[in-house]
């Protein structure tokens, strides 16, 4: 009788130890689905000697991405598309759109002062953008297939501009990162917006 309550006694320790040699079941963890339209950031800026507040947003436009998912794995994370399949490239064209306003309502405080001389609402009319995409280390510059305003049109006075930067960025893997830069029409820097997918 004792050799059979011993063995009963090492069954549960049995079927313990065989359940964690076996390992934990995992499932890859999905992120939220990916938009045609995703907030690429918000900045506010001074501009001086005039006082004035320029809030700066940015959102980045790619279609493509509508419904896909990052699937996280650690080191082998990926992007699914909306049709079920491994992404390895960027979508080869997207735009970032850029509003630059010098209205009242502001989210944040400003994070910076530039000193601009001319008209704040010249400054509008008169914005550059530079592209950036960084391939680990490597950094490469991207030249906009096309820059326009959309909105308002650009000989009516307003406070508001709204631009439309389109790329072009051929085969590019979908681990790399790009940033848009936003200038004067000096080529000074007045912020920046990062898009990265993975």
């Amino acid at each position: 009788m004792k050799v059979c309550r011993s063995r009963v006694s090492w069954l549960p320790v049995l079927l313990l130890s065989c359940s964690l040699a076996a390992g934990p079941r995992t499932t890859p963890d999905k992120g939220p689905g990916f938009h045609s339209a995703m907030p690429a950031g918000y900045e506010v800026v001074t501009l001086r000697p005039s006082g004035l507040n320029l809030s700066l947003m940015g959102l980045v436009e790619c279609p493509e991405l509508e419904g896909a998912q990052h699937v996280y794995e650690g080191l082998n994370s990926q992007i699914i598309s909306s049709g079920g399949e491994r992404m390895n490239n960027f979508p080869r064209h997207f735009s970032f759109r850029i509003t630059a306003s010098l209205r009242k309502i502001i989210l944040d405080g400003p994070a910076t002062a530039v000193n601009i001389p001319d008209d704040p609402h010249d400054l509008l009319l008169k914005l550059r953008f530079r592209i950036k995409a960084y391939h680990g280390l490597q950094m490469r510059e991207v030249y906009a297939d096309a820059v326009e305003q959309i909105g308002m049109p650009a000989d009516v006075p307003y406070d508001e501009r709204i631009y439309r930067v389109t790329v072009d960025i051929g085969d590019t893997p979908i681990i790399d990162r790009f940033v848009v830069e936003i200038l004067t029409p000096q080529g000074e820097l007045l912020t920046h917006f990062p898009f990265s997918v993975l």
